[in-house]
């Protein structure tokens, strides 16, 4: 017969932490949706239009590269619908850059929160990748349906792509900012860094150029290192899923596309682990640094 406790009340009460980190998250789903509804309802409070602004705003970004970057320029003579081709990479990297900064910012910008009641700290930044995927879906929308009146019609393949670059730029926004927004609370520099690699981040991928670019200019094993990027492939899979069924002239998919996808992938889940790690061991200092 097992012993009667000395503290029956240990019996019944148990600490309110839980080692289990991001599962702990996705366990308390419910928490973490009406966190993510009240970050999007302040985005748009007290706006007139409120969603509309989701479509006008990269509806506007079309039309100024279209006339701007197009015509003026005449980007539009080097490649073919060049609009499409800037837009659908600008919208993975906006993505990329809206879910790892306000991921890094989560938890000081959530200072009051956490130091008053327990929930799981890694919600914080999951909520910021979670509030820029639901921004980004009207960007994606727009994209397509401006590509429907150039005849966009895509394989499965493709389609496949999109969904790809999409769940590739989640992961890797979300390993970071659980990197960065946990460091962050003790060294506000870290906000600082994020800044520069997001302001890089246009120019570190071919949003704004071609990769065959690059190939040209730089050695092989420079380019092997520009592949490597999570962010080129996560780019390129985004034109190859919109700007590709287009039907460009001299379009080249980024050599070995599917297979720099897959290491992405893999650095991206690597980088939620390491975010994770780091995370779990700086989160007993929180309360105290905010």
């Amino acid at each position: 017969m097992q012993k009667p406790s000395s503290h029956p009340i240990d019996d019944v009460l148990a600490p309110p932490a839980s080692d289990r980190g991001l599962l702990e998250v996705f366990r308390r789903r419910y928490l973490l949706s009406l966190i993510v509804r009240k970050e999007v309802g302040i985005r748009y409070r007290g706006s007139l239009l409120g969603w509309i602004w989701s479509y006008v705003k990269p509806l506007i970004q079309f039309l100024v590269f279209f006339i701007a970057l197009g015509v003026f320029l005449g980007l539009n003579r080097q490649i073919d619908f060049y609009p499409i081709y800037m837009l659908s990479g600008i919208t993975a990297v906006t993505f990329f850059n809206e879910a790892f900064s306000n991921a890094t910012r989560s938890l000081v910008d959530n200072a009051a929160l956490i130091k008053k009641i327990y929930l799981p700290r890694e919600m914080f930044p999951v909520a910021s990748m979670l509030v820029a995927a639901v921004n980004a879906l009207p960007q994606i929308i727009v994209v397509v349906v401006v590509s429907l009146f150039f005849g966009w019609i895509p394989s499965i393949a493709q389609i496949a792509a999109l969904l790809v670059g999409f769940v590739l730029i989640s992961l890797l926004a979300t390993g970071l900012g659980l990197l960065f927004g946990s460091v962050n609370v003790t060294f506000r520099d870290a906000q600082s860094f994020v800044e520069i690699i997001t302001m890089m981040s246009v120019w570190a991928s071919p949003v704004m150029y071609q990769w065959q670019m690059v190939r040209r200019e730089v050695p092989d094993w420079l380019f092997a290192i520009y592949r490597l990027n999570p962010l080129t492939p996560a780019v390129e899979l985004f034109h190859y899923g919109i700007w590709f069924p287009l039907s460009p002239r001299g379009a080249e998919p980024l050599p070995d596309l599917w297979f720099f996808s897959g290491i992405a992938i893999l650095v991206s889940l690597a980088l939620v682990l390491l975010g994770q790690v780091v995370f779990h061991r700086l989160e007993g200092r929180f309360a105290q640094d905010l």
